[in-house]
């Protein structure tokens, strides 16, 4: 057994696909089978439900999956431990978040890269509950996300300001002349928003049904992008945090706050507490203290 097959093994869990995996670990698709079947044969386990396609792993591929993550991490904290005390910092910072929040990721992400040139990045937009569960799994080794149901028992918080929001919106459609809105104005508005179950969606429908209103939605999705580019064809206008940056995205965004907006839980920057934690993790979390304590956060621009 290598370190190599474990990561054919994670590279099979993340693309559900045996020539994606092949192509994410840069080899042909019979090596990556072969090196497989050659782990299955030294653990005399059958780890992958196999048809004419990839189906799924067994119920020992599974548990064996989540060793070889923990595996996988260790190895990679090894590395990252091993530079730290060569007196650098390398490797791949594994931030997930929450897609929509007022903290912009890249008010943190500047001047790490600026002070930690060889650091790279790894983004993913999840809810607060992938977050937690990637952080608990390893899998992440930084998350942003709403502190409402975490156990802060478990994960080191650096507590951020709520969230406030406003109405971006583009300058060649919409035109409000007002410095603030209030829902009630929002109520003949077509919108596009998040889909629902996402906590700031939550927090945007509780607003609206608190006052009796029923919005005009035009569309709704996961995607930030999408709803930037359906508010920059006009389609609609979108209910996004203030102080994120997306205005900023091209000259006719603009954004105007709403009255009284603000996500009811705050949002949070975690590391978990429990070994194994890489010293990556725990140098970008200090850097990150100083950073939002500060207040030293430069425009990403």
């Amino acid at each position: 057994m290598d370190i190599k097959q474990l990561k054919y093994l994670i590279a099979l869990d993340q693309t559900r696909h045996f020539g994606q995996a092949a192509a994410l670990c840069h080899i042909t698709q019979p090596t990556l089978s072969m090196r497989i079947r050659n782990l299955e044969d030294e653990l005399d386990l059958v780890l992958i439900e196999r048809g004419q396609r990839f189906e799924g792993f067994t119920e020992a591929g599974e548990r064996i999956l989540a060793w070889a993550r923990t595996v996988l991490a260790a190895h990679d904290g090894l590395q990252a431990e091993a530079a730290n005390c060569r007196g650098q910092l390398v490797g791949s910072l594994r931030l997930g978040m929450v897609p929509l929040a007022s903290q912009n990721p890249m008010q943190l992400l500047k001047p790490l890269s600026q002070r930690f040139p060889e650091l790279r990045y790894q983004l993913s937009s999840m809810t607060s509950e992938q977050v937690i569960d990637g952080l608990n799994r390893n899998q992440l080794d930084l998350g942003l996300c709403y502190l409402e149901q975490v156990d802060t028992t478990h994960f080191d918080v650096i507590k951020l300001s709520a969230t406030s929001m406003g109405l971006l919106h583009d300058v060649r459609h919409f035109d409000f002349s007002e410095p603030e809105l209030t829902w009630d104005q929002l109520d003949q508005i077509p919108l596009g928003l998040l889909t629902k179950g996402m906590y700031y969606r939550q927090s945007i429908d509780l607003s609206f049904s608190s006052k009796g209103l029923v919005p005009q939605i035009v569309l709704e999705g996961d995607s930030t992008f999408q709803l930037i580019q359906a508010v920059s064809a006009g389609i609609c206008c979108a209910v996004m945090p203030l102080r994120s940056g997306l205005e900023d995205l091209n000259d006719h965004l603009r954004i105007v706050p709403i009255r009284g907006a603000d996500v009811q839980s705050p949002i949070g920057l975690l590391m978990r507490r429990t070994a194994p934690r890489s010293a990556l993790a725990e140098q970008c979390f200090a850097e990150a203290k100083t950073i939002f304590a500060t207040g030293a956060m430069p425009s990403p621009a």
